[in-house]
Parts: structure tokens; sequence; C-alpha cells
């Protein structure tokens, strides 16, 4: 932010009354009154202006204090371990702050270490959704997928399906009400997009209306074969026949709902101080508390091959209370027989330029309206990242050292986490030649304030102990066998 120049800016000597010119009659009492109050108004005016001033500086130094910045915090070289006096006034966790995108194609700069300039650009307001190029250096990109070699990785996977059907048996729903939940448009019927919204999760496989079909003629659910179900004939099902189904069908690598592989990198410290960098990067570009970041979700390193996706999703579930927060359950011990990941906002870094395809699509930024079902229109279903990219409303090439951030959650008009925003669908496009890696950074966050609370109270006494068995704590352990993308 820029602070005005001062009222009054010249020749700085002080001014005496002025001569009258020759052969003009002097009105001396009319003067006096005139040159008085003409006093009381400068110092009225010049009060005016020392508060405004103020003012000015009270907000900047609450926003962080950086030049030309909004909600930026205050200068600093990023370095590990430390702390500038605004961000350890916003430690706690009594409200969390949102950049404003103002506009599609509004830019605003921030300083995030090495007094470095970075513009930050809106790409959409549904979901507020920021590009920052050069977020990340050359050196520090190949650094990343270097480290992530090093550690190995892993094929990505959704939900097991043993834990999937483990979870639903801890479930008391009667067949009827599970129908009403698959029924969207609550006429009685099930279509084939209705259930393809629900057959995402389990064995990971992505479903087309034939593979319905398959599934519904192995386990006898549409006698017909209209591609219906009605209440009737869907309480003649074993839903656990579905589950089996899934289950015993193997699948290419091409037809999961992602195609990737992954490893961790742990970011608390002691880590690479590269890690830590882009750690303390991400709190002076988000403006949350260094307590929230710090005890978020250690970095994701993701490579895609050719033939590489991700079938649009959101990076988070709505919490309801058959739902809990997967970092604060480590601490609190709610029992609930679904977890979700809780990511406030994403930040996806791209490593490296990809040579053909690989982009990020957001199918529906900025629509008007949303609807679940509309995504499915007869043969096109907007979700679908290997055949249907090109007809999303955003798409974000990826060029390497750039960043993009957005806010799945809105918020609660309190300060604190509110719904889930379900324009933040997202999904990495097909890989056409090349290979493609990225980063993800999710800084998590409880809805449940409280809940949030007490965790960041139990994580800081956790880390003044000195025990050996601090290392079997770190959120790097913690969070190496949890990878919950919905």
């Amino acid at each position: 932010m820029e602070l005005p120049h001062e009222a009054g800016e010249g020749p700085r000597g002080p001014r005496g009354p002025q001569e009258l010119p020759p052969g003009r009659p002097g009105l001396q009492k009319s003067s006096v009154c005139s040159r008085s109050y003409f006093v009381v108004v400068m110092v009225f005016v010049h009060l005016y202006i020392i508060n405004v001033i103020a003012l000015l500086l009270y907000v900047h130094w609450n926003n962080g204090g950086e030049p030309g910045a909004r909600g930026a915090p205050p200068e600093g070289d990023g370095a590990p371990g430390t702390q500038s006096r605004p961000e350890r006034a916003h430690s706690g966790a009594s409200s969390l702050h949102r950049l404003e995108g103002i506009k599609v194609g509004h830019k605003q700069k921030l300083e995030l270490g090495q007094r470095r300039i970075h513009e930050i650009e809106t790409l959409s307001l549904k979901p507020l959704l920021f590009e920052i190029p050069h977020f990340l250096s050359e050196e520090e990109c190949k650094l990343l997928i270097h480290l992530a070699q090093l550690k190995g990785l892993q094929k990505s996977q959704i939900l097991p399906t043993d834990e999937y059907e483990e979870a639903m048996e801890k479930i008391e729903i009667s067949q009827a009400d599970i129908f009403n939940l698959l029924d969207h448009n609550q006429d009685g019927q099930l279509q084939l997009k209705e259930v393809l919204t629900h057959t995402r999760l389990g064995s990971g496989r992505w479903m087309t209306p034939d593979n319905i079909r398959e599934m519904y003629a192995a386990v006898k659910a549409d006698p017909n074969g209209d591609g219906v179900l009605s209440l009737e004939e869907f309480k003649e099902l074993n839903i656990k026949d579905f589950h089996r189904y899934m289950g015993s069908q193997e699948v290419q690598m091409s037809e999961l709902v992602r195609n990737s592989q992954h490893t961790w990198l742990y970011q608390g410290e002691g880590a690479h101080q590269v890690l830590r960098t882009i750690r303390q990067r991400i709190i002076k570009l988000t403006h949350l508390p260094p307590a929230i970041v710090e005890n978020s979700e250690p970095m994701q390193v993701v490579r895609y091959d050719q033939g590489g996706h991700y079938h649009a999703h959101m990076d988070s579930g709505p919490v309801f209370p058959e739902t809990s927060c997967t970092h604060t359950k480590l601490v609190t011990n709610e029992t609930a027989p679904f977890e979700t990941s809780c990511r406030y906002v994403t930040v996806l870094f791209y490593l490296n330029n990809v040579t053909g395809g690989g982009e990020t699509t957001f199918p529906i930024a900025d629509n008007r309206t949303y609807d679940e079902m509309s995504l499915i229109q007869n043969d096109v279903d907007l979700r679908d990242t290997r055949k249907h990219c090109d007809k999303g409303n955003l798409r974000v090439k990826p060029r390497q050292g750039t960043a993009v951030f957005w806010y799945n959650y809105l918020s609660n008009g309190k300060g604190w986490v509110g719904e889930l925003d379900e324009y933040s669908l997202h999904g990495g496009c097909l890989v056409t030649q090349g290979v493609k890696w990225i980063a993800n950074n999710w800084i998590n966050v409880d809805p449940n304030r409280l809940r949030q609370i007490r965790f960041q109270q139990e994580m800081a006494l956790y880390g003044k102990e000195d025990t050996d068995s601090q290392s079997e704590w770190t959120l790097d352990k913690s969070y190496k066998d949890v990878h919950l993308d919905l």
C-alpha cells in the first residue's frame, strides 16, 4: 500500500505576513481576522491529514506492510525459523485472512521473500483462484523433483476398496434412504448419470455409462435393461454386490480416476532449507497464521507420465457430523466413519514445462449457477479430463515455476471456514506428450474453530517435548499413509 504524499510539499521556509501593494488601503482589523481564521483552519486541516496518515499507517501495518500489496505480510527473506512481528500477532487461529480477487484479470504485487516482487493475477472468483508466475525458481523446481526421486514415488490411489467397504458397514442406513440420496432430482428413478456421481470411490475406477450397464447386468440390477432403476428394483439389491463387483474388476491405469505417481516431502523443523523457505513463502502469500500452515500436510510431489491424468475432483469434502477432519482427528480422538482432509487452501506448483497437454482444468469456474447433474450431458462428462478438458471454462497451462492457489471453502462471514466451494472442482488434463511434474501444498483448517484451536494447542505442547518418541509424531509420518482425494 502506498501512502499518499503529505499535503503542502514544496518550500519549507516559514511564511511571514505579506506586505500590501503600495497605494492600496490597509484594512487592519479585517486582515487580522482573516489571518486568524486562516491559521485556525490550517491547524484543523493538518490535524485531519495527520489522523488520515495515522489511519493509513495502522491499516498498512495490520495488512502486512508490503508496498503496493493488498493483505501481504511484511518484508523478510523467508529464512527458516524466522517470524516477523505481524506474523507473531496473527499466530493464533482467531480468524483466517482471504485475499481479495476484485475481478478476473486483476493484478496485484506481493513481496514474498528475498525482496523479490511477485505479480499475482486473479483467474476466477468462483472459486477464488490466483496465478503467480515465477513463484519458484528453476533451481528450486529441479531440486524438488530430485528430492522426490530420491525418496521414491508410489502409484497414486483413491480410497482403498476394503476401507471403503468397512466404512459403509458402519453406516446404519436403509435401502430407501440410499436411494433418496442417489436420486438427485427426486423423481423416483435412478438415471445413469445420477449413479455415476457416486461410483468414483472404492476401486478408483473411472466409471462410464457403459461400465454402469455392465455392472447392472453382472449383479442383475436392471431386469428390463433400460438403464433406469426404480425404488422397488433398488430395494431388491444388495449394495455389497456392487462393491464386490467393482473390487473384482482388473482395470488399466488409464481407466483409473487418477493415473500418476507421488511422494511426500516433509517441511517441518529440520527439513531441507528450500522446503522450509517455500513454506515460509506460502505464509507470506496467504497471510494465514503460521501455526496453521506449519501444522498442515507436507508437500506432495506428483509425476504424470504420458497418458497420465486426474479426473475432475475437489480436494476436500463437506464436513458433517458423519465426517471428521483427518488432521484434527489425530489429537481429538473423535470417531467418524468417514474422514476428509479439510484443505482450506490448495497451492499448486508447476515444476516443469509440459510438452503436450497436462493443463489444470476448472470445468465450471465462474459459472453463474452450479448443478452437479449438469456436468454430465449425453456423452459429454465435463469431469472427464481424458476426453473433455477442452470443454471446461478455464484451463491453466503448466509453466515451470508458476504457482496457482485457490480457496476450497467459502468464508462463513465471521472470519472462518464456511461451506465447501463446489466451484473448486478441478482436474489434471491428459498428458499427451512428455512428462508433467507438479507439487501441492495444502493448508488444513477444521471448519470447527474450537477443534482447530485445540489441535494447535496440542501440537504446540508436543513441539516443546524433547523425547525420542517425538519423531514418531511428526506430521510427515502422520500423513504418510493418508491420501484422501475426493
